[in-house]
């Protein structure tokens, strides 16, 4: 990933740059499915940015599924940008779900029912 600059002058936050280096070092085939990510200090120090920022990076690839932490283990790719894709467009139609009144079991069931 030491190949991927992160640039403080562009309106895009630094997390969401560090998100999409780490995105891209995935589709790139620099992490596969399973494998262990460095630790955040120290892809910090590559990146040349706050730990923190790091961290607040991970969370949100966790959140779409391409990253998850195990205790013990670390944190490890968990899938493909697909997935992460994927993972996205579901969180985007459980919210719009939500909006619009509808209830996690009433979302299961049309899901179910769908062609």
């Amino acid at each position: 990933m030491a190949s991927y600059k992160i640039d403080p002058s562009l309106p895009e936050p630094l997390f969401e740059q560090v998100a999409a280096a780490v995105r891209r070092a995935i589709a790139d085939g620099e992490a596969h499915p399973g494998e262990r990510l460095p630790l955040a200090k120290d892809l910090a120090t590559v990146l040349g940015v706050n730990r923190n920022t790091v961290l607040r990076a991970i969370r949100v690839l966790r959140d779409e599924g391409l990253l998850e932490f195990r205790r013990g283990r670390g944190i490890t790719v968990a899938g493909t940008p697909e997935r992460g894709a994927l993972q996205r467009k579901v969180h985007e139609l459980l919210a719009f779900a939500r909006e619009q009144g509808y209830r996690r079991d009433e979302i299961v069931k049309l899901i179910e029912s769908a062609p």
